[in-house]
């Protein structure tokens, strides 16, 4: 039963892109449908680290009244993907929402993954998907790194030069997003497009802004406000100049923290709404003031990825279907 099956089981996307028809290939990046996860490294959490930064007062106050039973908490609460980085790629998710943290008191410039608790190093994640792309020559990925803690300027220019030794040639330029077709990226063996939100990658003509890629989060617990939302910015998305990230996610509050220590994010929150958000997805269509990329947790409980990848079918007519 497909609907059961985790999507991270066997490889049936993990070309996908290479596959897509020429008509398709032809067109802008950012009228195609791409599947993406959200907070993508938590699967690395590690009971053992601290807790990270990004936690709310609350979460710390939890830590104090009963650290062992909060961390172990925070550990549910974080692995929102349980798929690995290959696991993923091969499911078809091609965007990844990064969020990365020096280890405050540790000497040297090492960078780590972090939701909630501290994941693994940095390079650990990149030579993992490097190594997706080496084999998949016509797979590209968007790797957007959009939140920043306890890092200096130091830890930049290490992140920064990590980023340019790992990948070498196959980073993207910054440039035109209109330009940006498959096609484009075949022909010059670029495969992977990083976003960094930071004035320090400003200048360097392969990190390109992070305003090139909005990605409006509605921070609600609540399934219709969050299509309502949806549906709000996609119309406001911009003409001209940026991709697009629908991010098809719900947030937990305070109380289902509580909620969520008995039952566990999983159930509590995603499984009674997961039907509302998919058939909110299944619904969309790509193309020009269309959906690009999609964001959600818990990719692995559906065919969410199957499900985004097969919207782009929607961009051929009658007669390309036919001549497939």
């Amino acid at each position: 039963d497909m609907k059961t099956r985790p999507a991270g089981i066997g490889n049936v996307n993990a070309d996908w892109m290479g596959l897509l028809p020429s008509k398709l290939s032809a067109m802008p990046l950012k009228h195609l449908a791409v599947p993406g996860s959200h907070d993508s490294f938590t699967y690395w959490v590690d009971v053992q680290a601290p807790v990270g930064p990004d936690q709310k007062v609350y979460v710390k106050y939890l830590a104090t009244m009963f650290s062992v039973l909060a961390k172990k908490v925070m550990v549910k609460w974080s692995m929102t993907q349980n798929l690995t980085f290959m696991e993923q790629l091969d499911a078809g998710i091609r965007y990844f929402d990064l969020r990365v943290s020096s280890k405050p008191g540790e000497p040297g410039n090492e960078i780590y993954f972090i939701h909630g608790l501290f994941g693994h190093k940095v390079r650990d994640g990149l030579l993992e998907i490097n190594s997706f792309l080496s084999k998949h020559k016509k797979e590209v990925v968007f790797l957007d790194f959009n939140h920043y803690y306890a890092m200096e300027a130091e830890h930049h220019v290490y992140l920064l030069g990590m980023l340019q030794e790992v990948f070498g040639s196959k980073l993207c330029n910054n440039c035109a997003v209109e330009s940006i077709t498959l096609d484009y990226l075949w022909d010059k063996k670029y495969q992977v497009i990083v976003f960094y939100h930071h004035p320090s990658g400003q200048g360097n003509p392969v990190m390109w802004p992070g305003n090139k890629i909005p990605a409006p989060w509605a921070n609600t617990t609540e399934p219709n406000k969050l299509i309502q939302f949806l549906e709000t910015t996609l119309k406001e998305r911009a003409k001209q100049g940026s991709f697009h990230v629908s991010q098809a996610i719900l947030t937990p509050r305070v109380n289902t923290v509580a909620k969520g220590l008995v039952w566990g994010l999983r159930n509590y929150l995603v499984e009674r709404n997961l039907p509302t958000i998919m058939s909110w997805v299944a619904a969309q269509r790509p193309g020009v003031d269309g959906v690009n990329i999609i964001t959600s947790d818990f990719v692995e409980l559906t065919d969410f990825a199957n499900i985004v990848i097969k919207l782009n079918n929607l961009l051929l007519s009658e007669q390309d279907r036919k001549a497939r």
